[in-house]
């Protein structure tokens, strides 16, 4: 077997990184954040929040709410033509309303 390299943050310089504004701004509010059971959400990662957080491969999708699991959330979205469940803390989602669509 040949040995791991590296761990579940590698290669997330990008991913992962904040705006020299946004650095050290993180509200209350947004820990204690609701979602309903049913509703779409954007999964967008706050990198100083190690705590309910997903692997790197699912940032920036769009999921379903299921569920609660202690204080976090579950998410269904579909990866590769199968649907899996995440469960991720209420700081790294974001509601798919609030999410402006991309221009070109």
């Amino acid at each position: 077997m040949v040995k791991r390299v590296g761990t579940s943050r590698r290669k997330t310089r990008k991913f992962y990184s904040v705006p020299k504004k946004m650095k050290g701004k993180l509200t209350v509010s947004s820990f204690v954040k609701k979602f309903n059971d049913g509703e779409n959400v954007v999964l967008k990662a706050h990198p100083a929040i190690l705590e309910g957080i997903y692997f790197r491969r699912f940032h920036g999708k769009m999921g379903k709410i299921v569920g609660k699991q202690g204080r976090c959330y579950k998410v269904q979205l579909t990866d590769g033509g199968k649907q899996k469940t995440l469960i991720v803390a209420a700081v790294h989602l974001k509601s798919a309303n609030m999410v402006a669509p991309k221009t070109r």
